[in-house]
């Protein structure tokens, strides 16, 4: 199917109604997508480790791109109630469903990475 006849992708009266804007508005933000790849490539994965994993983002723009997530229903945080706080984030169902578009993504990268 030609790109140009799918309908998500279809001319609208105005673009925040497209499904397009609200994928956006979900993933949109520096880093959230390098988030999500990693508590996938994790699949269950503490606080500590996931800021260990992705050195380069501070503790607190970690902390509250976690928060965004988890509000947008994308990321499970489940805390457990000892000492010391034990924080675990996975995927949700809705946040696992992204998966086939990191694969899209993958595969594009991978045919231009070393055409540039």
């Amino acid at each position: 199917m030609d790109i140009q006849e799918r309908d998500c992708l279809k001319e609208v009266e105005s673009f925040d109604k497209t499904g397009f804007n609200y994928t956006l508005s979900l993933l949109s933000g520096k880093y959230k997508l390098t988030i999500l790849y990693a508590i996938y490539r994790h699949k269950l994965i503490r606080f500590n480790s996931l800021r260990r994993y992705l050195n380069m983002i501070s503790h607190k723009t970690l902390s509250v791109t976690l928060k965004e997530l988890e509000k947008d229903g994308l990321v499970i945080r489940k805390e457990y109630q000892q000492i010391p706080p034990k924080v675990e984030y996975s995927l949700s169902e809705k946040g696992k469903s992204l998966i086939p578009i990191f694969y899209v993504m993958c595969e594009w990268g991978e045919s231009y990475l070393h055409n540039t």
